[in-house]
């Protein structure tokens, strides 16, 4: 019998691919949506689609009865709008809630799942300008530095009931069918591609694919748990990488947008998404012994472009 696997946030850029994934290894996923009927179609069979209201286990909680794992993705989009008061709480709170439900998921179940994957991001270490970081660096300042340690410690207590628990710090997921690179590339093709700011900063990136497949390592390496970078281990700098993507598509990247339109525009979001830089590593993930398919920035956007 196939061992179940619950998906939150499952129609999400990740979520979509790691269900898909998932399925073909042969887990019975189990996807939780706001919007079922929508989300019915983004897959073959093999998926089943649960509604939820992203705070509560009403109407999925059975499935986390023996299940192999949990994989939690819900939270608000941070890159969706400008971060008004109101918009900034709906970040937070949308991530507190469902790791509520969670946990509280797990505490009604009698045969514990074996695992909790909590998501999380590299903002969690702030803007740390050229500072080599890693698992064991210090948490930053700042509003997505505060939001990742809340989300983190969200579903941290199910440790004590004895179920493995692990983080995922993800960078700057790069793919074709969303995220950071379907935004990038429509300038490009209009020969307005370029950096943002001086393009210093530091952008620690993943190709999809290898998200996906650290998410189901994680899953599958019972000794494993707590906090995982899931970047690949070759930050670069924006402008190089910006240059890097123009090149992939043959396209120049000549127009940088000022660091004080930024901020005009877009106020402190602009600050922490757009302007501050992680250069992080992987270094936990490495040590476990995860590979890499696409460690270097060419050989992704060669796939994702090509």
């Amino acid at each position: 019998m196939a061992q179940t696997v619950i998906v939150s946030g499952a129609t999400g850029f990740i979520g979509r691919m790691l269900c898909r994934v998932l399925t073909a290894r042969g887990y019975a996923v189990v996807a939780l949506s706001r919007n079922p009927a929508t989300a019915s179609v983004a897959w073959e069979d093999g998926v089943t689609v649960v509604g939820w209201d992203a705070r509560s286990t009403a109407g999925w909680s059975q499935y986390a009865e023996g299940a192999r794992g949990i994989i939690n993705l819900t939270g608000e989009n941070i890159a969706e709008g400008r971060w008004t008061q109101a918009q900034k709480e709906k970040i937070l709170q949308s991530r507190l809630d469902a790791g509520k439900a969670i946990v509280a998921a797990v505490e009604q179940a009698h045969h514990k799942p074996r695992v909790v994957i909590q998501a999380s991001g590299i903002g969690y270490y702030g803007n740390r300008g050229d500072e080599v970081v890693n698992e064991n660096s210090l948490p930053g300042s700042g509003f997505l530095a505060d939001v990742a340690k809340q989300w983190e410690a969200s579903t941290k207590i199910v440790a004590d009931q004895g179920v493995r628990h692990v983080i995922i710090r993800t960078g700057i997921v790069l793919g074709r069918d969303g995220g950071f690179l379907s935004r990038v590339m429509l300038p490009f093709r209009l020969f307005m591609g370029g950096h943002m700011g001086n393009g210093q900063q530091w952008l620690s990136w993943i190709h999809i694919k290898d998200e996906v497949e650290a998410v189901c390592f994680l899953l599958e390496q019972e000794r494993l748990e707590g906090p995982f970078n899931l970047c690949a281990p070759h930050p670069l700098r924006a402008r190089d990488f910006f240059r890097a993507v123009g090149s992939a598509m043959g396209r120049p990247s000549w127009l940088s947008v000022p660091s004080f339109v930024l901020r005009i525009m877009f106020g402190q979001m602009a600050e922490e998404l757009i302007l501050a830089g992680q250069r992080v590593q992987p270094k936990r993930l490495l040590e476990a012994g995860f590979r890499f398919n696409f460690p270097d920035t060419e050989m992704a956007l060669r796939d994702i472009v090509g």
